[in-house]
């Protein structure tokens, strides 16, 4: 490994870096092209990184490259402890991908305090969540990709606990378990069960990584505003794409997010009616309130009702 720089040894993203341009690949499955930097837009506010100063980075023998991307915006209260948390990885094959959607606070200052240990970034608006997860996946160069959100964090050990298994078997994605704080206390651990798919989504997707191979040929529907992670992962489960899970708590997760502070009701029984149909979507829906089951399911019915009348027009 004679052309390997490590630019600071501190550092997860700074250890293993090439010189050399690596050659992207874009498959007929692929639901987009393979970039290293994204076209220039009219909006942009701002791009950096290791790229840009022209380092990359590549998978070696038993040292696969795993890329983490987080999407942010308008994230100042807790992106830097996101970045130091990805930075600071015990395993030092690291890919850091930042998509800021255009942020009107201190988000941006934060990014470039960091700009040396993160390999791409970029700040221009985005149509969402889901937009920008996209435009992260065609940038991974990794083996492997995971997903990172701005309020969330990964402990020490996190990747370099997935790494041997990867090795070993190849899975199409591995995934582990989550831990849920509020309120800076940890308040649940929310165990992954891939059995349970058909009624809520069985990972959360802090914790999951994905062979980059299938977030290029999936990718994430941006028809929905909060469940596509969900989408995505009944993709991977009715394929029979083989996994590994690991019972170990993969990530930390803070319950204050998007998905916590919207209405998710609607978009998870549509997203359910459209993959098992219309009896399964009503009884995932019904067991996921918390109101007294005969008083709440007449409202289900009529709200259900609604939907598919609205879906419809």
């Amino acid at each position: 490994m004679d052309d390997v720089i490590c630019l600071d040894h501190r550092f997860s993203t700074t250890k293993m870096l090439i010189q050399e341009k690596p050659i992207l690949e874009n498959k007929p499955t692929d639901q987009f092209d393979s970039v290293l930097f994204l076209p220039k837009s009219s909006g942009r506010k701002g791009e950096g990184g290791l790229r840009t100063k022209g380092y990359f980075k590549r998978s070696f023998e038993n040292k696969p490259l795993i890329s983490i991307i987080t999407v942010v915006f308008n994230g100042e209260k807790h992106l830097e402890q996101t970045i130091q948390s990805v930075i600071s990885q015990d395993y030092d094959n690291v890919e850091y991908i930042i998509i800021d959607g255009g942020s009107t606070d201190e988000t941006l200052e934060i990014i470039k305090k960091y700009e040396d240990q993160i390999d791409y970034w970029v700040s221009e608006k985005d149509e969402g969540i889901y937009d920008a997860m996209n435009k992260g996946i065609s940038l991974s160069t990794g083996d492997y990709t995971g997903f990172l959100n701005a309020d969330d964090w990964y402990d020490q050990d996190t990747i370099e606990s997935i790494v041997p298994h990867i090795n070993k078997d190849k899975p199409g994605y591995i995934f582990g378990n989550t831990n849920i704080f509020k309120n800076e206390q940890q308040i649940a651990l929310r165990k992954a069960d891939i059995r349970r798919y058909k009624k809520h989504s069985p990972i959360g997707h802090q914790s999951l990584f994905v062979k980059t191979y299938y977030l290029r040929k999936y990718s994430f529907e941006t028809k929905y505003r909060i469940v596509s992670d969900y989408d995505f992962i009944i993709k991977l489960i009715k394929d029979e794409i083989p996994y590994i899970q690991l019972d170990k708590a993969l990530s930390n997760f803070r319950a204050e997010g998007i998905s916590e502070i919207q209405s998710h009701d609607k978009e998870r029984f549509m997203l359910q009616y459209d993959h098992f149909g219309f009896p399964q979507a009503v009884y995932g829906f019904i067991l996921e309130t918390d109101k007294p089951i005969i008083s709440h399911f007449t409202k289900t019915l009529v709200k259900i009702k609604h939907w598919i009348e609205g879906r419809k027009k």
